[in-house]
Formats: structure tokens, sequence, C-alpha cells
């Protein structure tokens, strides 16, 4: 069950786990049986069945510390908690991320220890840590993908580094190495993952041909078909969500295809809401919000930009608290609700200067 497995033949994922389950359960637990177990949890959770994953990735861990052995854990725990954000509160289930660093460090993996270093800078990112703390992590991760020579997992770590200096205001731009750039030009997961981020920065900074640009790139591309689940899929999500919900008020000709989008979202993210509502109910509000937007569903919108916004901070999301409100008040700016405008703005300011958004912060101020 290589990492390679998952994504070039996810559909032999199944049969693999189920072997592995089989043989433990017929001849006794064996230091394999862990990784069977982690692995048929986390396929279980893409196929939707996150509750039952999470029964199975938690039974993987306890059997880890009984028989499994210590060369695998990395990989164990680098999957099991990312289904685990699925189901616990993400700034708490985030950190098991930092044990699994240190038990691919202890065996000698250093893959494993960028996928959980890379794995704890995006989740959180994610969970709304500030951003000069995020500076910081991101150096750490880009120098060790650079030390154990992890060409793939530091173009992407440089991606997200390129997001929080732009949030923050410096907006340096990445250095990839040559090598770097042969990875962008040709491999389309990585590339993928560019035009995501991309499209996402320009989102944030209302740059709208930017952000079509780079979205319709992103949809473009090829979706690599992951046998597991990885908190990235819920992400993608909702960040593509409000990006189709946004255009397609802004198109004519091809609204109804960006509604499509913006639904299927919304619709995501509400089930996820389901096993999480701490980390996801936010999300699923804010697209339902942007959604009655589409719909001139005056009421509705301001009933969940409200819901959104109360849910963000009650959980902790504070740079989703203050997407909330900035949203919310470029619908009562289209209303012409002056007031409402200017409070959701002032309040929008304050977030994300909390969060550590200074160049956001300044971008704001145009509005």
């Amino acid at each position: 069950l290589e990492t390679g497995m998952t994504q070039i033949m996810p559909k032999s994922v199944p049969y693999v786990t189920f072997k592995i389950i089989e043989l433990s359960l017929t001849h006794g637990m064996s230091p394999a049986s862990p990784i069977g177990f982690a692995y048929y949890g986390s396929y279980l959770a893409k196929q939707g069945n996150i509750n039952e994953g999470y029964h199975y990735v938690k039974l993987a861990l306890s059997l880890l510390d009984k028989v499994g052995s210590r060369d695998s854990a990395g990989d164990i725990i680098a999957l099991c908690t990312q289904v685990k954000t699925y189901v616990e509160p993400l700034q708490a289930a985030l950190e098991y991320h930092h044990e699994g660093y240190a038990a691919a460090m202890a065996s000698g993996d250093s893959s494993l220890a960028v996928v959980n270093m890379f794995a704890l800078d995006a989740s959180s990112y994610f969970a709304g840590t500030n951003l000069q703390r995020m500076e910081g992590l991101c150096d750490n991760t880009v120098e060790l993908c650079e030390q154990r020579q992890q060409s793939i997992f530091m173009v992407q770590a440089q991606q997200v580094q390129r997001t929080v200096s732009k949030l923050i205001g410096k907006g340096e731009e990445p250095q990839y190495s040559s090598e770097g750039r042969d990875i962008l030009a040709s491999n389309s997961s990585v590339l993928r993952s560019y035009h995501y981020q991309t499209a996402y920065v320009s989102f944030i900074f209302r740059s709208y041909d930017d952000t079509i640009e780079n979205i319709e790139k992103y949809f473009d591309l090829q979706q690599t078909t992951w046998g597991n689940l990885f908190l990235a899929h819920a992400i993608h999500a909702f960040h593509t969500g409000l990006i189709s919900f946004w255009v397609a008020r802004k198109s004519k000709e091809l609204r109804q295809q960006w509604y499509d989008r913006g639904n299927q979202s919304k619709l995501a993210l509400r089930r996820w809401a389901e096993s999480s509502q701490w980390t996801f109910e936010n999300k699923w509000y804010l697209l339902e919000a942007e959604e009655s937007f589409c719909n001139n569903d005056v009421e509705a919108a301001k009933k969940y930009y409200e819901k959104a916004i109360a849910s963000a901070k009650l959980h902790k999301f504070v740079h989703e608290e203050a997407l909330a409100h900035e949203l919310a008040a470029y619908f009562y700016l289209e209303l012409g609700e002056r007031e409402q405008t200017v409070e959701h703005f002032m309040l929008a300011h304050e977030k994300y200067l909390e969060w550590g958004a200074l160049g956001k912060c300044d971008s704001l101020l145009k509005f």
C-alpha cells in the first residue's frame, strides 16, 4: 500500500486492505495489520462512510501501539489523522501530525516525515493558524524538503508559502529549482494544486480575471483518483464552491455550469458537516448564503451569512469569520444597504487583522 499505488491503482486498494484484514482475523494480528485497518478506514471515509472509517482508523492506531511496526508509524498516523479531521475539531486533530513526523524521523523515513510536516502546514492554514506563525512553519517545511530532496512536496509547500506571503503583505514569489519547474510542467496533480492555490489567492484579493483563468485550468486538469480521504478534498470543495457562485453571478452565458459546480460543493460540505459540525458547519452555511445570493433570495442569504459568521466564531475559524463578513458586505453592497455594508467590511478588516493578514487588510480598504 505504497502512496504511488493509492494514486495509480486506487481500485486495488480495497482488495489489498481486505486481504490484510482477512489474514489478520484468520491468523492473528501482525505488524502489517494496522496498515490494513488504516487504509480500509480511509477508503471507507472516501466513499462517504466517515463514521465507520473513523472507527477503523482508531482501531489502526490502537493496534499500532500493540503489534505495529514503528517503521510504518509515520504512514499510519498521517493517513489516520486526515480522517480524524473529518470528525474531530480540526485545530485538535492536526496536532497528531507532530507525532507522525517524530515517528517517521525515528524510523529514518524522511519521505513520510515530509508528508506529515506538509500535511501539518496545510491543515494549520485551513484551521486559521496565525499567519506569522504559519510563515515560520512553511519556511521550516520548505527547508526540510530541500534537505531531504523531496522535490514534489517542496513545490507544493512553496505554493502554501506563497499564499501566506501574499496575505501577510510581502508578496514573495517562490524560487523554484529547475527540477521544481519540471515538476510543475509534467505533474498534473501538482499543477492542479498550483492552479487551486493561485485561484484561491486571486479570489481572496477579488481579482476576478485571474481567479477565473486559474479555476478553469484547475477544473480542466484530470483530478488524481485517490483511494484515500484527505482534508484538502473538503477545503478545495469549499473554496471552489465560493468561487463558482461568484462566477455564476457575474457570468451570463455559463451561469448554470458555475452554479451547478457551486451547488455540488455545497451539498458535499453539508454531508461533511454531519460528521463534524465543528469543522464544516460554517463552510456549509457560507455556501448556502452565496447560493441564496445567486438566486436573489435576500432573506435566506441574510440568514445564512449570519449563521456562517456565528458558526465560524463559535468554532474558532477566525479567517473564515473574516471571509464571511467580507462576502456579506458585498451582498449588502449589492442591495444598497450602506450601513450593513460598512459594518461587515469593518468587522472583516478586524478579523483579517487578528489572523495576521496585513496584505489583505490593505486591499480591503480599497472597497
